[in-house]
């Protein structure tokens, strides 16, 4: 098991090594500096998880020492150990970054007990540290495709503002996603990220679950509730199929929207709220305002700025990037050595129209990574109701109406290839190209962005277009 490993700096060497001794027997790796620029040459090879420093070394200051270390990348815990007439400099280490302090002379078993929450506390930044930058990957918006790269200019655009947004597609397309990508690229991002699903519970849950309710608002009901309204103050709330809201809830959802008040159930007291609302429908919303169930007042709140995002049908030119981006995030979610998909693989999932949109896509990269042999995912690993998909429906002559001509060539190879079972070779004789331009444009499919020149192909680049 990997010992945390802790830098003591201490200008008395009698304290600073019984300090690391006493470290050491309780099964920390410890080293000693008796100066702070002995102790942040160290800093490079070491990497503490924490530094315990006198704040009597003289040329550093604790606050500054806390400082040079974060120029060094270090982001161990800091502990600063003064004595009584030196209480001010261990408070301005504590301004500048320091974790705690200790009272010289330092007690072995305090300043364990002080080491152990600092490094408790650097293990919970951490763990915030990267599950926000696991949010911050999923909220990326993938795609290279002229529509796609429409609404990523839009939401980037969008974001900074407190604009209320509707988000319009079919189920799938991932309106839910791009709500998350709005909230990560807004000053609200260190808030929460609430969502709601509008359609899976009946008026009087859904109205609790948005509002809250007070104590005796039902007939069960003994304790206060908490919505996900207030949950969601100075944050974003993403309305998931927002058509589904009865006629009640419209009308209080709209107060908020216009005032930033509300109540919970049962209560009087109004409550004050700022929400950056973010709502998703798969249906016309506009028809379901003629139809009379859905008020023009609430839907024009909402529709302050549209994204509609198209389905994965008539984005195909995104099929290879989707599939990288999922096939990574399930590789390391199961521990797989899968890396990327083969010729023939490529050309069915274009061949197939994606009912489920890039949800199923998903699902389809997670069961072939899962049931995959080899490096590369083949068509044998893809579900089965990809086996017969052909690329009739989808092919170049489908393609051309509009299509890039990067899409055209890209189709044009992905089916020789097919043909010729994968062999560049026999699709180059056959294209009348060289193999190296066969394999330039596959490693260029596989990236998912037309014209990205990988650095190891640069000759073959530039041999395939003498």
């Amino acid at each position: 098991m990997k010992r945390d490993r802790i830098l003591v700096i201490d200008g008395n060497p009698l304290d600073g090594a019984g300090l690391r001794a006493a470290l050491c027997e309780r099964g920390f790796d410890a080293v000693e500096a008796a100066s702070a620029e002995r102790a942040l040459g160290l800093v490079p090879s070491f990497q503490p998880a924490a530094v315990l420093a006198d704040v009597t070394l003289p040329g550093c200051e604790a606050g500054e020492l806390v400082g040079r270390l974060r120029e060094l990348g270090s982001d161990a815990a800091v502990v600063v150990a003064a004595p009584h007439d030196r209480l001010e400099a261990a408070v301005q280490a504590l301004r500048a970054g320091a974790e705690s302090f200790l009272v010289r002379p330092v007690d072995a078993g305090q300043a364990l007990v002080v080491l152990q929450k600092a490094l408790e506390k650097r293990g919970l930044r951490r763990d915030r540290a990267e599950l926000r930058e696991r949010v911050r990957a999923r909220a990326a918006l993938v795609g290279t495709a002229p529509e796609m790269q429409g609404v990523v200019e839009l939401v980037r655009r969008v974001a900074p503002t407190k604009a209320t947004v509707l988000v319009l597609g079919e189920s799938g397309t991932g309106k839910e996603h791009v709500a998350q990508a709005l909230h990560e690229a807004s000053p609200r991002r260190d808030r929460p990220f609430v969502r709601v699903n509008c359609a899976a519970l009946s008026e009087a849950l859904l109205e609790s679950d948005l509002f809250g309710h007070e104590p005796g608002a039902f007939a069960d009901s003994e304790e206060r509730h908490v919505g996900k309204l207030e949950l969601a103050d100075g944050g974003t709330l993403y309305l998931h199929e927002v058509g589904s809201l009865p006629p009640p809830v419209q009308v209080k959802l709209l107060r908020v929207l216009q005032q930033g008040e509300m109540e919970r159930m049962g209560g009087r007291e109004t409550l004050r709220v700022d929400v950056r609302v973010v709502a998703g429908a798969q249906h016309d919303l506009a028809e379901e305002v003629r139809a009379g169930r859905f008020r023009d007042d609430l839907y024009y709140r909402l529709n302050v700025v549209a994204v509609a995002l198209p389905p994965l049908r008539e984005r195909k030119g995104d099929i290879p990037a989707l599939v990288n981006h999922f096939l990574d995030v399930a590789a390391r979610t199961q521990g797989s050595e899968v890396v990327g998909v083969t010729p023939g693989t490529l050309s069915a999932l274009f061949a197939y129209d994606w009912p489920g949109n890039v949800r199923e896509l998903a699902s389809v990269v997670e069961h072939a990574v899962s049931v995959a042999r080899g490096r590369e995912i083949t068509a044998e690993d893809l579900s089965p109701v990809l086996h017969g998909a052909r690329p009739e429906e989808s092919g170049a002559s489908a393609l051309i109406p509009g299509a890039t001509l990067f899409e055209i060539e890209r189709e044009a190879i992905l089916r020789t290839l097919e043909q010729c079972g994968g062999s560049t070779a026999r699709a180059a004789e056959v294209l009348g190209v060289s193999v190296r331009k066969i394999q330039y444009r596959l490693k260029e499919y596989r990236s998912g962005v037309p014209g990205r020149r990988p650095p190891e192909l640069e000759d073959a680049y530039a041999e395939a277009h003498k």
